[in-house]
């Protein structure tokens, strides 16, 4: 995606688009698996930490990205795909590598639906396999 597909995104969103905003966005749609604070810290060496939690908690909020909990008590995040919002229906399956720590996104494997009792009402889900990934998997 380009710049400019991002800025009308931000814009649709009515989050200005500045060019930290910008940089931190593009950062987390680059990378293959989700990002913790620390490792978007490392990646945009330029931008100091508390401005990128700033801005993580606005595009939270703005529903541009969504935080993984993988139980490492770490929230890493990722972009949000869905055109519209970031809705249950845009919600996948989470990998979290015990050799590497990394939490990769599978978009393509949806959550599967699960009917609540009555009087229950579904904020959010987190549907997590741990295990080990293919690189890790090849360096046996």
């Amino acid at each position: 995606m380009k710049t400019e597909d991002y800025t009308e995104k931000f814009e649709s969103r009515g989050v200005k688009p500045t060019s930290t905003r910008l940089l931190v966005y593009r950062a987390l749609a680059e990378h293959r698996h989700a990002l913790s604070l620390r490792e978007l810290d490392d990646v945009l060496d330029t931008v100091d930490r508390s401005t990128i939690f700033r801005t993580l908690t606005l595009l939270l909020e703005h529903h541009l990205v969504h935080a993984i909990e993988d139980g490492t008590g770490v929230a890493k995040y990722e972009v949000c795909e869905g055109h519209d919002d970031c809705t249950l229906d845009d919600q996948h399956i989470h990998f979290y590598c015990l050799r590497c720590h990394r939490t990769y996104c599978f978009p393509t494997i949806h959550i599967p639906a699960i009917q609540l009792p009555e009087g229950f009402t579904m904020e959010s889900v987190n549907y997590l396999v741990k295990g080990t990934c293919q690189n890790c998997a090849a360096k046996r």
